[in-house]
């Protein structure tokens, strides 16, 4: 608790708060009218600022929009799809317990369990392997989603399979990655982006050095925090000095945590077992290498091929922009459902399932 209070001393945070004020004032002297659009990337910064109120005490002209951090969020209806179609054809398909009311076309998860349909909620991918081992018979799934920050312990289910010799586990892989989505974010002229708040738990993996290429000449600013408030007020005030210095650098508030090359052991499980594949995303459609696959040599662990099914992108539920919220076009508010149709208990998108959602967070802390 008192390496915590570091970072939540309210005294520190007023001191922040008016050199933000100041540096936004300057801002809009040297550009009067102009708004600072902050993308946070990660769906934990998006809950921490819902908690913490950190909108509410931010200068006018700087406005944080939340983007596709959520793994959940990102996740296509036809996925889920896929899995519902295994549990009821007998499969055991095992899952963390956030997927299991995220919306299909037609059914979710736990009324697929409910209905008889095999799946078993878990809170670590450890618990696919216990199941692979005690029922041998019986073909076990796990579902593979995730950014980088959870991709390295999920493979190293293949990597104990092989050498315990399991053949009756496989991977419904999903995975995302987060810089080839940053690209088709700036790549889209209906969303203004002047800075990124860069994940922290993703950056721990890549480094912080990975946001490089969106910075520098013609770049935006990056900046990589932590998520407690001063960390983050404390990356929104570097992301103002940039802009007012018009530059566009890659700091790294997260210093304690983020190393500038990353967790490399963590890299080389990944790329042992991993190869870049293009990825639907929910909001962004299909991104080209923005996601991972099993290589060819591991593909008895690839679930698609070894059960013969395929992936197909759904279709949103009419009325919801849960696609526009994770693109950072809308907020969500602006959505017609929310609140209304769309609640915690009834969601109708996945923005409102997950705890990194941003529709959630809203919903939490921000809906009076």
């Amino acid at each position: 608790m008192k390496y915590l209070e570091g970072f939540r001393n309210p005294a520190a945070a007023r001191t922040i708060r008016r050199t933000l004020d100041a540096k936004a004032a300057l801002i809009d002297v040297e550009s009067p009218g102009k708004t600072v659009h902050v993308m946070e990337v990660c769906g934990t910064h998006t809950m921490a600022i819902a908690r913490h109120g950190i909108r509410d005490i931010l200068p006018p002209n700087v406005d944080l929009i939340s983007g596709p951090g959520c793994p959940v969020c990102v996740t296509d209806m036809g996925y889920i799809d896929a899995a519902i179609d295994l549990a009821r054809r007998g499969v055991t398909v095992v899952t963390f317990g956030d997927m299991l009311h995220v919306p299909g076309s037609e059914s979710v998860l736990s009324e697929c369990r409910a209905e008889g349909g095999r799946v078993e909620v878990c809170y670590s991918p450890t618990r696919a392997l216990e199941l692979a081992r005690e029922q041998p018979e019986q073909e076990i799934v796990f579902l593979a989603i995730g950014f980088e920050t959870t991709i390295c312990p999920v493979i190293s289910l293949v990597d104990h399979a092989i050498r315990e010799g399991l053949t009756n586990l496989s991977l419904l892989t999903a995975f995302k990655l987060v810089p080839p989505a940053l690209t088709a974010l700036l790549a889209d002229e209906d969303i203004r982006i002047d800075a990124f708040l860069c994940p922290a738990h993703v950056s721990a993996i890549i480094g912080a050095d990975a946001y490089w290429p969106f910075a520098g000449p013609g770049g935006v600013p990056c900046v990589v925090a932590g998520f407690e408030p001063l960390d983050i007020l404390m990356a929104l005030q570097n992301i103002l000095e940039q802009v007012l210095d018009d530059e566009a650098r890659v700091e790294n508030q997260y210093s304690r945590v983020v190393k500038p090359e990353g967790n490399l052991k963590a890299q080389a499980m990944i790329g042992k077992y991993l190869t870049p594949v293009d990825a639907h995303w929910r909001g962004l459609g299909t991104v080209p290498l923005s996601g991972l696959g099993l290589k060819p040599e591991f593909s008895a662990y690839d679930t698609e091929l070894k059960l013969g099914i395929t992936v197909s992108p759904g279709e949103s539920p009419e009325g919801c922009l849960c696609g526009d919220v994770i693109k950072g076009k809308t907020k969500p508010p602006d959505c017609p459902l929310f609140g209304t149709g769309c609640t915690p208990e009834n969601p109708i998108g996945p923005c409102m399932v997950s705890s990194e959602g941003s529709c959630s967070a809203y919903y939490k802390y921000s809906r009076l």
